[in-house]
């Protein structure tokens, strides 16, 4: 089942906040400089790759040296102004390493749902990728309002998801702190065992998910069922696998055994 995805071209990769920090909540360098080289080689290998990248408001608490995660939107936007050209000055600091190009796209919920406007970064998204840059997509979190109150997109869980529509994406990767999803709770139940492929998201699933989440970030594992089932539905292939080691990106596009494969729904033929 997963030789599915071992020639796909175009590949969204999400990588949360946990996969970005260390346990203090400060920016973990040699994960971020080994994921601007596997994504540089993946793209010099002929992928066309989108970066969906968390930490912008976890990389400007460290610089306004909040002990903890605002909960104001006001902190939370701060924050996010402050963190996320830090961000990206460390983006470009480690691609450049490699020659790689990389841009900046921002985006918020109301821009899916605007016909202009979704055209607009679809426009931008696509010229980036056929210039062979990495465009880095983070939410607007300067600008949001509902959607960063309430964590709408999960950690980038489903921003990741209508990315990968947005730009006709083959596959979808999510890199999380757990290395898949589990039959139960991995953190509370030792004997918890990883589903290596998922062919239908159904009640069933979410069920599983509500047992089964991360404890850290903002994206439990319902979110990323959700991004999955999204995802899915539209013929993406998804997998969420442990971000610990970025070389699993790798080891995911050899079609091994990594993380949970959730199978695209065949596209109907017109």
């Amino acid at each position: 089942m997963r030789e599915l995805i071992k020639d796909v071209e175009t590949i969204v990769i999400k990588v949360g906040t946990t996969s970005l920090t260390h346990k203090n909540g400060t920016l973990d360098l040699r994960k971020l400089e080994m994921l601007a080289q596997v994504l540089t080689d993946l793209e010099n290998a002929g992928k066309r790759i989108v970066l969906v990248s968390s930490g912008a408001i976890g990389c400007g608490m460290v610089r306004l040296g909040f002990t903890k995660r605002p909960t104001s939107l006001r902190g939370k936007q701060t924050a996010a102004s402050v963190g996320q050209g830090l961000l990206m000055s460390i983006y470009h600091k480690f691609f450049d390493e490699y020659h790689q190009n990389v841009g900046q796209i921002l985006l918020t919920k109301d821009v899916f749902n605007h016909e202009i406007k979704a055209d607009n970064a679809k426009n931008t998204l696509l010229a980036l990728m056929n210039r062979k840059i990495i465009p880095i997509v983070n939410e607007n979190d300067c600008i949001a309002t509902d959607e960063i109150e309430e964590e709408s997109f999960g950690d980038n869980d489903i921003l990741s998801a209508m990315t990968a529509e947005m730009v006709n994406a083959e596959l979808l990767i999510i890199l999380s702190d757990v290395d898949g999803f589990y039959d139960s709770n991995p953190i509370l139940n030792k004997n918890a065992k990883r589903i290596k492929i998922v062919k239908y998201i159904d009640e069933n699933v979410f069920k599983l998910a509500g047992e089964s989440h991360s404890e850290f970030g903002t994206g439990g594992m319902s979110t990323k069922i959700s991004a999955a089932r999204y995802a899915t539905d539209l013929g993406i292939h998804t997998i969420i696998a442990s971000g610990d080691d970025i070389k699993n990106l790798y080891h995911i596009l050899d079609s091994e055994d990594i993380g949970t494969f959730f199978v695209g729904k065949m596209k109907e033929k017109i």
